[in-house]
């Protein structure tokens, strides 16, 4: 796509609003963002790349909106963050080289265990967690680059297993699970998308609107999740992504 109508732009830049709301709140930005892609005529290979180029600006607005909550989370942020960009690229790769029906009929089940996991009570939050038993930091590591594979290859509610995962392992409150979430996930965007940019047809003309709208967006959702009540928005969250993974299932099966 060289060139798009006014319309479309617009259309795009609305969708990218939504999804980076929604992206830096529960992790569903590409529930909003790919199918406008597809609406506005890219081929789904093409939308899917061009999508994580677009997300980029989500991370950007997401982890500035985060900066507050971020703070005292940089030493497991810095032990993560090498996990998701090594998962970033491997997940590009993958894409590149397979078809991306791979992953389809297993995305429902995953994103549908994640939301319970986001609902089922974890008891008291605790602001900052105590040191955890070497196993568990490597199991969520391991858990954090399986997640930011799938953020690179396909992506779809990739946000939403990762904040279930940090909910899980981690005994922060969600207002500090969803900005590492912001981040992690925002670093495996940002390798993946490089790669794209490199060796992949990418619809520049789509990226701008979409990412623009993307960055008004999740520089937003932040600030929601900071004074929402907690046990309300993890119940949106989940109830959320059970509706997005029977969804899926259905186009899947």
């Amino acid at each position: 796509m060289s060139r798009m109508t006014g319309w479309e732009a617009a259309f795009l830049a609305a969708a990218g609003v939504v999804g980076g709301l929604t992206g830096s709140i529960a992790g569903l930005a590409s529930v909003a963002t790919y199918p406008a892609l597809l609406l506005v005529g890219l081929p789904p290979v093409t939308a899917n790349m061009t999508n994580t180029v677009s997300l980029v600006f989500n991370a950007i607005g997401s982890v500035a909106g985060s900066r507050p909550e971020l703070a005292d989370q940089t030493r497991s942020l810095a032990r993560l963050a090498p996990a998701a960009a090594l998962g970033g690229i491997l997940g590009a790769v993958l894409l590149l080289s397979t078809p991306a029906e791979g992953f389809e009929k297993s995305v429902p089940f995953l994103l549908g265990f994640a939301a319970l996991a986001i609902l089922l009570p974890r008891g008291e939050d605790k602001p900052h967690p105590r040191r955890r038993h070497p196993a568990t930091a490597l199991a969520e590591a391991a858990g954090v680059l399986v997640i930011a594979v799938y953020g690179g290859y396909f992506g779809a509610a990739a946000g939403v297993l990762l904040l279930a995962l940090l909910l899980r392992t981690d005994s922060a409150p969600l207002t500090h699970a969803n900005a590492a979430k912001n981040l992690l996930l925002g670093t495996a965007n940002v390798v993946a998308a490089a790669v794209f940019v490199v060796v992949a047809p990418v619809a520049w003309a789509a990226v701008v609107p979409l990412g623009l709208g993307c960055l008004v967006g999740s520089r937003l959702g932040p600030v929601v999740v900071r004074h929402a009540p907690p046990g309300p928005m993890r119940v949106a969250i989940g109830i959320a992504g059970l509706a997005l993974a029977v969804r899926l299932a259905i186009d899947a099966f």
